[in-house]
């Protein structure tokens, strides 16, 4: 795998004083870009899902979450949300040329060939995979049907103007995975909290594309934020009610109390904060709002886990 030194294919949406851009030598910078490690919002919000699961898990049994169960969370959404979106880039290449705000990627850009994108995306793959066979056979089943869901995201732009909704189904796809790693099997509260952040990601989705809606226009792209259009905070607004609501019929379901309800107030005290900014936004506030979800998803997942922990605590 070879690819240009130099920084000058920083991207414009990265953040330039970010810890992993310093530490990257630059052979590997083109490989971080496609990984996106320098915008660690992306794995954070596939993350979330994945910790809410196990901390409702643990609260319908009085015990926080399954710390091993975390890490390997935590490892999984990185390298599924790096593979993920290597696999996006070789397939959008051709697309990502025609927009100004990815035209610099490295693969449009020419930094990185397919083929080595291509072994790239294999690593990825293989660490995701490891971290996948550490769970139960049921979990292992339900973590590889995802890949269906993952390999159609990226066609859908093409054909559907709802393609933040099949990112949703892929990307909150860990709110069965944390359920099905206590029990090895699926229930109410976990279908519950995957409808939720279904619809949570096709608003915060919906937010992030606000940023290419024009040039999607001349390219094709097709999304949500182009069908919404002058009504975007009404369309966001809609899914984040139901988010909300599917979260809270979700806790119920599980049997929380009082300190997880206080973590959903607070999450949805947030989602609201986003609507209030939503109207007229520009791109730079889009991409904040965007990013400013990881701290929403780690309010509902502190609700979870400190009422799991105090109930263990209390016996």
């Amino acid at each position: 795998m070879t690819a240009e030194a130099g920084r000058d294919g920083a991207l414009p949406d990265a953040r330039p004083d970010s810890l992993v851009l310093r530490l990257t030598p630059d052979f590997a910078l083109p490989y971080v870009q496609l990984a996106r490690l320098d915008r660690p919002a992306g794995w954070q919000l596939l993350l979330a899902p994945c910790w809410w699961s196990a901390a409702l898990a643990g609260d319908a049994v009085h015990r926080g979450p399954d710390l091993r169960h975390l890490l390997l969370f935590l490892i999984g959404a990185i390298a599924m949300r790096g593979a993920g979106c290597t696999y996006n880039d070789i397939l959008d290449r051709d697309l990502d040329a025609g927009v100004a705000r990815t035209r610099g990627r490295p693969l449009p850009s020419g930094r990185v060939s397919p083929r080595a994108a291509a072994l790239f995306l294999a690593a990825q793959a293989l660490v995701g995979l490891v971290a996948l066979v550490a769970f139960n056979r049921f979990s292992i089943g339900l973590g590889l049907a995802s890949l269906i869901v993952v390999a159609i995201y990226p066609l859908t732009k093409r054909v559907t103007s709802w393609p933040q909704a099949a990112l949703g189904l892929a990307f909150s796809w860990g709110a069965l995975m944390g359920w099905s790693a206590r029990f090895g099997a699926l229930g109410a509260p976990a279908l519950l909290l995957y409808a939720a952040a279904f619809c949570w990601t096709i608003g915060y989705d919906t937010i992030y594309a606000l940023q290419d809606a024009r040039d999607d226009a001349i390219v094709g792209i097709k999304s949500t934020a182009r069908l919404f259009g002058r009504h975007a905070r009404l369309g966001v607004g809609a899914f984040y009610l139901l988010t909300a609501l599917l979260a809270q019929a979700a806790l119920l379901a599980a049997g929380g109390g009082w300190i997880a309800e206080l973590g959903w107030a607070a999450f949805a005290a947030h989602l609201v904060w986003q609507l209030s900014k939503v109207e007229g936004a520009s791109e730079k506030t889009a991409l904040m709002l965007f990013r400013a979800n990881r701290d929403a998803g780690l309010l509902l997942f502190l609700g979870f886990a400190v009422e799991g922990w105090t109930r263990a605590a209390l016996g």
